[in-house]
């Protein structure tokens, strides 16, 4: 009886110990989530400008040949032979086939001041134009001496554009990045490195500051600016 007791005794020891033992057991079901890498908690935001000045090197005009007859065939059939005139004389003055292209081609009758009655037809064809900057005014003169009756332009750009844009793109980085350490230093913080950045700009045409006379009708080049801006949010520390 005595033995009986002391094995039921140490049965309910154990079972005390098996049970402190299991809750003081880790539970490795559970894995540990390995934590990202955090964005900084401190960024500089600027943006910075850049441009290039450069001669315009490059002429766009429109030429208007507007004829009027009395029947819609007569009027177009004038209109044909004019505009084959002026584009003949335009190619014998410099320009290349390739920069000469028909814009617009239109044949309206003309009625009495109650619009009831045709009084006649205009044709008209417009015809763009670009050159060197060289040959601007003589094309002028070439075609208004042909027949053209109209002129618009010129509208003045530069043939390198794309190089002088990616030129001011460097310089508004620059610009960005000297700003930026700037606003680092008055903040005492590190400046670190470039997070994202954001590009924009334009050419843009300026007033007048140099000029260049092509010959027979005038043409001032002026300046072109071409402009470029950038936003670069930097890290700091």
């Amino acid at each position: 009886m005595m033995r009986l007791r002391w094995i039921l005794l140490l049965a309910g020891l154990l079972l005390v110990a098996s049970a402190i033992a299991g809750v003081a057991q880790p539970h490795f079901g559970r894995s540990a989530t390995t934590p990202t890498t955090a964005p900084p908690d401190k960024t500089i935001t600027v943006t910075g400008n850049g441009s290039v000045t450069t001669v315009p090197d490059r002429a766009t005009f429109g030429f208007t040949i507007e004829t009027h007859a009395k029947t819609a065939t007569g009027a177009l059939n004038q209109n044909s032979d004019d505009a084959t005139s002026v584009i003949a004389a335009l190619k014998a003055a410099g320009a290349t086939p390739a920069n000469i292209q028909t814009s617009q081609v239109s044949l309206m009758p003309q009625t009495s001041q109650d619009g009831s009655t045709i009084t006649g037809y205009v044709a008209s064809n417009s015809v763009t134009v670009q050159t060197g900057l060289g040959l601007a005014g003589k094309l002028v003169d070439a075609a208004v001496g042909a027949g053209a009756n109209g002129v618009s332009g010129p509208n003045l750009d530069v043939s390198d554009q794309s190089s002088l844009y990616r030129d001011a793109l460097h310089k508004a980085v620059d610009d960005a990045k000297l700003k930026a350490q700037s606003l680092a230093d008055a903040a005492g913080v590190s400046l670190g490195g470039a997070l994202t950045i954001t590009e924009g700009g334009s050419a843009t045409p300026l007033p007048i500051a140099a000029k260049m006379s092509a010959v027979g009708t005038p043409i001032e080049a002026g300046t072109q600016e071409i402009q470029a801006s950038v936003t670069i949010t930097y890290s700091a520390a």
